[in-house]
């Protein structure tokens, strides 16, 4: 009995011990499987997650690509927080071409008469023309209009001008001519009336309509057409021309014009009878804080703004028109020029004031003229300039 009782004992405890070794054999081969089932799913982790930091890369790209054709504001010029924006739609139809998306223009128009018969404006449109060609830039989809009012031999010799100095372009372009007897048809009821005011008299350069185009643009141009930059022949860019376009954005609400200051004191003496009877008047009075108005070199005209504004149109009206030249005594010389400044007297909300620097007029001739003593006043710049405009045959530069 006790050798029987020894041989149970000791084959419980081999029992037993089998019992232990299967478990841990059996702990061991889970242990296995869950290394290989984790490592799989851990793998599978690895490759979405660096499939979906592919694919958002991706779009990041994507998305700046587009960008970079809808978005055309320099980067360091701010959306004015008053102006409400509808989308790029509304933001770019000025510059929308044939529907496409990132397809988009800016439109620039000069004056293009008479060339023909003078050597000194085919020299400045030479200076104006090359030195845009060598600085202008345009995005991918982007096309610069270059419109000239122009008769038709001046035309003739601004197409054949314009093969040179095209040459070098590294942008996207389109040139149109505008048949500067047929917009003046269209012009001349619209500005009639003010002619008698802004102009130096019968038969005078500014006493043809077209040197009003800019006042009612807005009026005979396609309505398609929104916004436009108007320039002078004589100027020299120092900068890419795409960046003036940039200050569209800039506009306060209600503005419908972009434009320079005056930096000559010829409202000054223009306006000296309403000086004389109003002695505290800011009117003529040079910056920062007085009222010199403003030069018609540089133009960045709101077509569609100019469509829409009630008040701007009001002023454009006959009887509006003398009874403001009435109320300021003015009688000007300069067209368009002289328009822009009276109504800016009254209605400073118009326009949008250009940093002189895209306009760096460099006519002195009234600090020869009896205005020495004030002339500085109204002729420093500071900051960078980036058009100058050569007015009065005032050499420019070479820098």
């Amino acid at each position: 009995m006790g050798f029987l009782r020894l041989v149970a004992r000791t084959m419980g405890r081999v029992s037993t011990f089998r019992s232990y070794q299967f478990v841990l054999l059996l702990a061991a081969a889970l242990a296995v499987v869950a290394f290989y089932y984790f490592a799989s799913e851990r793998q599978n982790f690895s490759s979405t997650t660096k499939r979906m930091k592919e694919s958002q890369a991706s779009h990041h790209v994507s998305r700046n690509a587009a960008d970079l054709t809808v978005d055309t504001r320099v980067s360091d010029y701010p959306e004015p927080e008053e102006q409400e924006r509808e989308g790029p739609d509304a933001e770019f139809e000025a510059q929308r071409g044939d529907g496409n998306v990132g397809d988009y223009h800016y439109h620039a128009l000069m004056m293009f008469t008479k060339v023909d018969k003078s050597r000194s404006l085919q020299d400045k449109f030479r200076v104006a023309m090359l030195s845009m060609v060598k600085h202008a830039r345009f995005l991918e989809g982007e096309l610069l209009v270059l419109h000239f009012v122009s008769d038709q031999a001046s035309k003739e010799l601004g197409e054949k001008m314009l093969q040179e100095f095209l040459l070098d372009a590294t942008f996207k372009y389109e040139v149109l001519f505008h048949d500067v007897a047929a917009l003046t048809q269209k012009l001349f009821p619209i500005v009639e009336a003010m002619q008698k005011h802004f102009s130096s008299g019968s038969g005078a350069y500014y006493s043809d309509a077209i040197f009003f185009l800019s006042v009612a643009m807005h009026r005979i141009m396609p309505e398609g057409l929104t916004r436009i930059v108007q320039l002078d022949l004589d100027l020299k860019y120092r900068t890419n021309i795409r960046d003036l376009f940039q200050e569209f954005h800039r506009f306060p609400s209600g503005a419908v014009i972009g434009i320079a200051r005056e930096m000559q004191p010829v409202y000054r003496h223009t306006f000296w009878q309403y000086r004389k009877e109003n002695p505290q008047s800011k009117v003529g009075e040079p910056p920062p804080d007085g009222l010199p108005g403003f030069n018609s070199g540089v133009m960045l005209l709101d077509l569609g703004a100019m469509r829409a504004s009630r008040l701007y149109n009001r002023l454009l009206e006959p009887g509006n028109v003398a009874q403001l030249a009435e109320q300021y005594r003015f009688r000007g010389h300069l067209g368009d020029q002289d328009f822009f400044t009276m109504i800016g007297m009254e209605h400073p909300e118009l326009f949008h004031p250009l940093a002189c620097g895209w306009n760096r007029q460099l006519c002195t001739w009234w600090r020869d003229h009896g205005y020495a003593d004030v002339f500085l006043m109204y002729y420093q710049c500071g900051g960078p300039v980036f058009i100058y405009h050569g007015n009065c045959n005032s050499p420019i530069p070479d820098d």
